[in-house]
């Protein structure tokens, strides 16, 4: 039974914190039966406090780290009394991956951070799994491998290999948590091909809002499997996750061209993930990607994953093609193979290559390990940790635009707002929206192609008014004013909204649904509060309002 007191301690815990009295708190884990760490330690209480995109700050009153899924229900059990019990209030819990939340999605100031991922804590079994790493298993079901939700994908990644296997789904960056992905949707350029993430798990393990573990997949309760995949946590925090697997190819070959005409280079993208369908790999790329070149300072380092800075070729001539709003686009796009079919490789790559209308001499070309490739952007990372450029605001916004009205958002805002500057990359490529299970919490546009556009912007304070964190966050607000007026009925990817209305006009038809998990699987508003969805609950309450 919880006790008056623990309550009372949560409620408290900030104020205890203060004046050094922390030990009420550590002498009712016994109570709970935790066997992780909770704690008020102000590293803690700090790391927990901000995320990725630096551009808010809300310290917990505590932050838990489990060491199984079992601590995770104690302590959201504990929370949905407390919530129930009007005399005290209650406090709030959110799960915290690797930190790479923009808006301040995983804080809670109300309650408990629970850090899923490992954080240099040597007394704390990572992940409830002790000290072995997850075996792949094959089946009649095919191969998969059971993680825990607060594993990196990185690490996952090096223990598949191990087995000649991976996941076949990916984002850009490896070192985000199993499920927080999971909770968002989880994309790159593979998505075409084999859809996001959340397309590619067989089962969960989830601890609902009412402190319930519950083994979902698409045979055993459903509902609570499609509501969490997409879900942004509303209505439980991953624990265990079946990932699918396919066997790992050894090497990429890796390509970069570059178009100056919009229409030529969007044409292309859609042309190769039409390919998806065909079953002789040979005649398919594996990766499709693409970026917007809008600052001339970047026609030069476009290539700066290919060859060392010592390297002579230059590819200012480009600069002449630019015809087209002073814009270019360049197309990334990889072929997987193994070392004993190289020798046929050249020839199914000049196959594809012959179809697409690129700049004639903007090809690029390396080949690389896999994992050397699937890693590329830690590798970005740690150059822009030594200079100072890593830990910085980033008012990122990332969009999912119909293929319908990508010619006119690109001439709206490549070729107009941003005008001839940026500070970061600006990734643009299609996906076939049929790989998106519609049961999903994840929301797309209606058509049957769209594309992701992610402005991944850091704000420096370098003086350059156009690098600020204030500039840049204006023009995202333009730029979804934009889209507004000229009727492109775009989806936010990683959403960010501060009013119930909002969010039920970004769901659009599943809100209904929504809110309807919302009561059946988190009834007390316990969860995720970081994101804004729904008001806090009050006592007495018996749904949620609009």
């Amino acid at each position: 039974m919880i006790t008056t007191k623990l309550l009372l301690a949560f409620s408290f815990c900030r104020l205890i914190a203060t004046v050094g009295l922390n030990m009420g708190l550590a002498t009712e884990l016994p109570r709970l039966g935790i066997d992780g760490l909770l704690t008020v330690d102000p590293f803690d209480i700090e790391t927990a406090s901000i995320d990725f995109g630096l551009m808010t700050r809300d310290p917990p009153l505590a932050v838990l780290h489990p060491a199984s899924a079992d601590d995770v229900a104690k302590l959201i059990r504990t929370a949905a009394v407390a919530a129930a019990e009007e005399e005290y209030g209650g406090f709030t819990v959110s799960a915290r991956g690797h930190g790479h939340s923009i808006n301040g999605q995983a804080q809670t100031g109300n309650g408990v951070v629970i850090e899923m991922s490992g954080g240099g804590r040597q007394h704390r079994r990572v992940g409830g799994r002790g000290v072995s790493p997850p075996v792949p298993v094959v089946s009649e079901k095919g191969r998969f491998v059971d993680v825990w939700g607060g594993e990196l994908w990185i690490d996952v990644l090096k223990w598949t290999l191990e087995y000649g296997l991976a996941p076949r789904s990916w984002t850009d960056y490896l070192y985000l948590s199993v499920g927080g992905t999971l909770s968002n949707g989880g994309i790159s350029g593979q998505a075409f091909n084999h859809g996001p993430q959340i397309s590619n798990v067989h089962e969960l393990d989830v601890v609902t809002g009412n402190g319930e573990i519950v083994k979902c997949s698409n045979e055993d309760n459903a509902e609570l499997f499609h509501g969490v995949l997409g879900g942004l946590g509303q209505f439980g925090i991953i624990t265990r996750a079946r990932i699918i697997l396919e066997p790992a190819p050894q090497r990429v070959r890796w390509i970069r061209v570059l178009y100056s005409n919009f229409e030529a280079f969007t044409k292309d993208q859609e042309w190769l993930i039409s390919l998806h369908s065909k079953t002789n790999s040979k005649e398919k790329f594996d990766y499709v990607e693409g970026f917007v070149i809008v600052d001339e300072g970047l026609i030069n380092n476009w290539r700066s994953s290919f060859f060392s800075p010592a390297n002579p070729v230059k590819i200012s001539s480009f600069s002449k093609n630019k015809s087209d709003g002073a814009v270019l686009y360049c197309l990334e796009i990889t072929k997987n193979y193994h070392e004993s079919s190289s020798h046929t490789l050249d020839q199914e790559v000049e196959a594809l290559m012959k179809q697409l209308n690129y700049i004639p001499e903007s090809v690029f070309t390396t080949d690389l390990g896999y994992v050397d490739f699937l890693d590329r952007v830690h590798k970005a990372e740690l150059k822009l940790r030594s200079k100072g450029l890593w830990d910085v605001p980033h008012p990122w916004l990332n969009l999912f635009v119909p293929k319908s009205r990508i010619a006119d958002f690109d001439r709206g805002v490549f070729k107009g707002i941003l005008g001839n500057n940026t500070s970061g990359p600006i990734l643009i490529y299609p996906m076939n929206k049929h790989k998106w299970d519609p049961r999903t919490s994840a929301v797309t546009p209606e058509d049957d192609v769209f594309y992701l556009v992610a402005l991944l912007r850091s704000a420096l304070d370098n003086g350059e008014p156009t690098q600020s964190l204030e500039y840049l966050s204006h023009q995202n607000h333009q730029i979804l004013e934009f889209c507004y007026e000229s009727g492109i009925e775009v989806k936010q990817y990683l959403p960010h909204y501060t009013t119930e209305e909002e969010w039920a006009d970004h769901f659009g038809d599943k809100w209904p649904e929504f809110q309807a998990r919302k009561m059946k699987f988190d009834p007390h508003h316990i969860l995720a509060t970081g994101q804004k969805i729904f008001p806090a609950f009050k006592p007495g309450n018996t749904a949620v309002s609009r």
